[in-house]
């Protein structure tokens, strides 16, 4: 079988990939936007808004023969179907044909937004969706223009509903696509949303305790078509077009995650620039769309006061503010009257790293510290790590992950994310621990040993779970260094490493060793 195919669409032929979304596959090959609510590409379609409804048919073919059956003018006939089709459900094959810019078509579109804007508020101007709103535009380009709903006999509904800590739903403004819902079941695997009542009743709950207990919370505020959920920290905070847009790496873990900071000169802060919230940019070999909720809302501590602007020096035993002129040369003399050391943390950047060991060097000092000093082994990642290309995305039926001596959704909940979907998609998860993790919720095997055995629970594997992972078409091996001291961490790197090299799984994408070092460079501060 053949993996391209060819379809037609607003009468134009296009060959496309075999079983492909047709919403995916008219925006990819054809710029055609189908208009959706519900639909969203990260997760399965389920047909419920029938904003993306179009004409469909097939080709005609003789059943005997296999020949097109061409009409009278010599054009392939094409058996349509009675009703429209909701294109999300769809996936494309060949002698597909689909219309989407008919009169039918747009007719339908006009009569769900006009449906889906008998029971939403008409409260754009203080919505904070407003401005990159989806329901918005599409009213825009599909709106009927004119509405015949009484507006007396509108829904009023509470309106700052508390999920949660962190996340608002405004029942009015919910337009029941349930992409909430499925983000948490599907990628998430935190079944902590549901749907209550029913027909215009119809609202989303959390059934958790806490309330919407999940890492991930802040990702559906992300993907809500209109603006439903709100996070705590940004709502009526600032309008999109006030806000300017800084690319950014997430500086709490070891993922990198892609951001983007959206800050605004604020008269809250003395008129600096503020920090108003903190978006995912995506990077399919890295974060995706996602971040964890520790990047979204781990960013308020530059707000604080109390942070310094100005250089202190200590006078008579009291810090004083100083020049900066005073303050670099106060700490030249003081790195010139004695031996010399330094400790530098995770986050610190290669170039701050390595002028701070030449400033040592040069001052004749050699000790260099890292902090917090729980991990080893950076040497054998920088010889053994996951090759160029390498993309948990990508990880399927036939692969394999080892997660040892790491509590992953503490430490990388990216990491965690995304492994959770791989094992959706078919990889053999083993998960080793002294203590259960939220990881084994996902596993396909777990193994238990004493705290500080990490290293030997690894060379003593049960010979069916070793013998998966050695025979898998790809393995990574996450190790981490819970309970173990710096010689326990160091066994257990260099336990996976030749684990990795003896099944020969090393020097290759999407095969080699990980490490959750703490920090956004644990990895260079270590090696």
């Amino acid at each position: 079988m053949s993996d391209k195919v060819k379809i037609i669409i607003d009468d134009i032929e296009y060959e496309v990939p075999a079983g492909t979304n047709l919403v995916d596959m008219a925006k990819w090959y054809a710029g055609n936007d189908i208009p959706v609510f519900c639909y969203h590409p990260k997760m399965e379609p389920v047909g419920m808004c029938r904003m993306c409804l179009v004409e469909q048919g097939s080709i005609m073919k003789d059943r005997e023969t296999g020949a097109v059956v061409l009409d009278e003018s010599g054009n392939p006939q094409v058996r349509w179907f009675p009703k429209l089709q909701t294109a999300c459900t769809q996936t494309v094959h060949d002698g597909m044909v689909v219309r989407t810019n008919t009169e039918v078509v747009e007719t339908a579109r006009q009569n769900v937004v006009e449906f889906l804007l008998t029971s939403h508020p008409l409260d754009c101007p203080i919505c904070d969706k407003g401005g990159e709103c989806p329901l918005q535009n599409l009213t825009m380009e599909h709106g009927p223009g004119a509405s015949r709903m009484n507006y007396a006999d509108k829904m009023h509904l509470n309106k700052h509903v508390p999920l949660g800590d962190l996340i608002f739903l405004d029942e009015e403004r919910c337009i029941q696509c349930a992409r909430c819902i499925r983000f948490q079941d599907e990628i998430v695997g935190d079944d902590v949303l549901a749907f209550h009542e029913r027909g215009r009743r119809l609202q989303i709950i959390t059934n958790t305790d806490p309330g919407f207990d999940t890492y991930f919370s802040g990702n559906t505020t992300d993907i809500c078509p209109v603006g439903a959920l709100t996070t705590a920290d940004f709502r009526f905070g600032a309008r999109p077009w006030e806000l300017t847009e800084v690319p950014s790496i997430c500086p709490h873990d070891a993922a990198g995650s892609n951001i983007s900071l959206s800050t605004r000169l604020d008269r809250e802060f003395g008129g600096r620039a503020m920090i108003k919230r903190v978006m995912p940019r995506q990077n399919e070999y890295v974060n995706e769309i996602w971040i964890s909720d520790k990047t979204r809302f781990g960013h308020h501590f530059t707000r604080s006061e109390a942070r310094l602007t100005k250089p202190l020096i200590k006078k008579g035993g009291v810090l004083t503010e100083a020049t900066w002129e005073e303050a670099m040369q106060f700490a030249a003399d003081a790195l010139k009257s004695g031996e010399v050391a330094a400790i530098a943390g995770g986050s610190t950047s290669n170039e701050d790293l390595w002028s701070l060991r030449k400033l040592v060097e040069g001052l004749g000092g050699g000790q260099l510290g890292a902090w917090p000093p729980t991990h080893a082994g950076a040497d054998l990642v920088a010889q053994v790590g996951v090759g160029k290309g390498t993309n948990l995305g990508t990880l399927g039926k036939g692969d394999a992950v080892l997660v040892i001596a790491s509590d992953l959704e503490e430490e990388v909940p990216i990491w965690r994310l995304r492994l959770k979907k791989a094992a959706d998609r078919g990889v053999y998860l083993v998960v080793a621990n002294a203590r259960k993790t939220r990881m084994d919720d996902f596993a396909s095997a777990t193994v238990r040993y004493d705290y500080g055995q990490a290293a030997q629970a690894l060379q003593n594997l049960d010979a069916d779970v070793a013998k998966k992972l050695k025979d898998a078409g790809n393995l990574i091996i996450v190790a981490g260094a819970e309970g173990l001291t710096l010689d326990g961490s160091r066994a257990l790197m260099q336990a996976s490493a030749n684990f990795l090299i003896e099944s020969g799984h090393v020097g290759k994408a999407n095969n080699g060793l990980l490490s959750p070092f703490p920090g956004s460079n644990g990895m260079g501060l270590h090696y």
